[in-house]
């Protein structure tokens, strides 16, 4: 599902990723764990092809980054769901609104758009809040509405960069139970963390980066 060919991507100030080869299999939730610097988030942003490597190649799927036009990466991120941690939600939308915008953005017809924001929101427990603002919702509420936001497309993949880097303990634990929900129904889970402590025990594959190199897991 997401494979990752001799990879490298360095920016010009220094830092980004060397020399990754890794492979996360289609239904799998997989951790991708280190400290802050260590080249997650730039893993996670060449998976949804948000960068181009500069040595190797990203296939997802059929899409190969070394190959790819422009012009068919909208249609590449269709079936990518991106959680991050601090939420990118509207203020000036409310709840309903917010979830429902990549579906206008993509094109779907208003009917649909109301059908699949609605069984986001069930998904989630958010139903009574759709009316609301983000200003209006606890932070564990907004990051489940990004994590709505994310499934509303009907992913096969979610890439998730620190969701629970905000919020308390109870709250993370909460929204990593929500994820695995999302992934014993066939959504592919790639989320870093820096979090070893709330991640460990759960029977999940953890990769290990540091200095952008990733170790063998």
């Amino acid at each position: 599902m997401i494979q990752l060919d001799n990879v490298s991507y360095t920016y010009e100030k220094g830092g980004g990723v060397s020399n990754v080869n890794l492979a996360i299999q289609d239904d799998e939730y997989a951790f991708l764990i280190g400290p802050t610097g260590s080249g997650k988030t730039t893993l996670l942003r060449l998976a949804y092809m948000d960068l181009f490597p500069k040595v190797g190649k990203v296939i997802i799927d059929k899409y190969d980054s070394s190959k790819i036009k422009q012009k068919k990466i909208p249609f590449f991120r269709r079936k990518i769901g991106m959680i991050f941690q601090d939420y990118h939600l509207l203020n000036d939308r409310n709840l309903f609104e917010n979830i429902a915008l990549p579906l206008h953005v993509i094109g779907f017809q208003k009917d649909e758009i109301v059908d699949r924001v609605t069984e986001s929101l069930e998904e989630i427990g958010l139903e009574s809040k759709s009316e609301h603002f983000p200003d209006e919702l606890s932070g564990g509420e907004q990051q489940r509405a990004c994590v709505a936001r994310a499934l509303v497309k009907d992913p096969d993949i979610i890439l998730a960069d620190e969701p629970t880097g905000n919020l308390d303990p109870v709250t993370s634990f909460e929204l990593i139970k929500l994820l695995e929900e999302i992934n014993r129904e066939g959504t592919t889970i790639l989320m870093a963390s820096h979090n070893y402590n709330l991640i460990k025990g759960r029977g999940h594959r953890i990769i290990e980066i540091q200095n952008g190199i990733v170790r063998k897991s």
